[in-house]
């Protein structure tokens, strides 16, 4: 079983880091250059989008990790985007589904409390984002009861000249362990931001309902967490991270 766990482990970072890392001859970039030119309904619609795409995504259960709990590890977010709204903002053609490779880092505190952080580089792409997390299990859950949390996030996007993007999340979600399988599912709700610097006066603030489901799978020191976010912009994530 050990056995069959480590290399479960292996090919799944392998995976991961083969998939940031390695990108085809001809894989198309994803630059954005002049969200400015969008028309008035294409900024806001294209602010939307790529504010949901870059907003911080919960993949963890509701319960907290502990005053000595960490989990450090990589994800991966697959989005199918517009991609004649997307061609408008940029130099060329993107392709009509973005990866979004993720470092994670959250730390368990006193009182149900978890803080984290995650960082996001686009492969062929100026596309960065930096966010953090702060969340709480009002519940914490056992044996018999389910954790129930709230959390509210940050992202904000980095990189892209002439264009300010942020995002303000707020969530609550629930889970149930059974053995090593933890399910969860939550709702949220995100504030977007966002700006054209180098055009007078186009900016956008807009919000949007996120709900979402998704499973943790505990192996000793090895998770994985698959999840799925469903809102105007649908997102599915695989993480593989090591929590102690």
């Amino acid at each position: 079983m050990a056995t069959q766990i480590k290399y479960c482990s292996l090919w799944f970072a392998l995976i991961l880091v083969l998939t940031i890392q390695i990108q085809p001859a001809d894989a198309k970039k994803v630059e954005i250059t002049n969200p400015g030119a969008l028309t008035n309904s294409d900024f806001k619609d294209f602010s939307e989008e790529i504010g949901l795409a870059i907003s911080y995504l919960p993949t963890a259960p509701a319960e907290p990790l502990g005053i000595l709990g960490w989990d450090i590890g990589i994800e991966l977010t697959v989005i199918d985007v517009d991609q004649g709204l997307w061609g408008k903002a940029s130099s060329e053609k993107p392709p009509g589904t973005i990866l979004f490779p993720k470092l994670r880092i959250q730390k368990g505190l006193p009182f149900g409390i978890d803080v984290g952080a995650m960082y996001t580089k686009v492969p062929s792409s100026n596309i960065e984002v930096v966010g953090g997390e702060l969340k709480w299990a009002i519940v914490s859950g056992n044996v018999a009861v389910p954790a129930i949390a709230i959390r509210g996030s940050y992202t904000q996007l980095i990189g892209v000249d002439n264009y300010d993007l942020e995002t303000y999340g707020a969530d609550i979600s629930i889970s149930k362990g059974f053995t090593f399988i933890t399910p969860y599912a939550g709702y949220g709700q995100v504030w977007i931001k966002s700006e054209a610097t180098n055009v007078g006066n186009r900016k956008e603030s807009t919000n949007t309902a996120k709900p979402f489901v998704g499973v943790k799978i505990s192996l000793a020191l090895i998770n994985f967490v698959f999840e799925a976010d469903f809102g105007e912009l649908p997102m599915y994530t695989a993480r593989f991270n090591v929590g102690f």
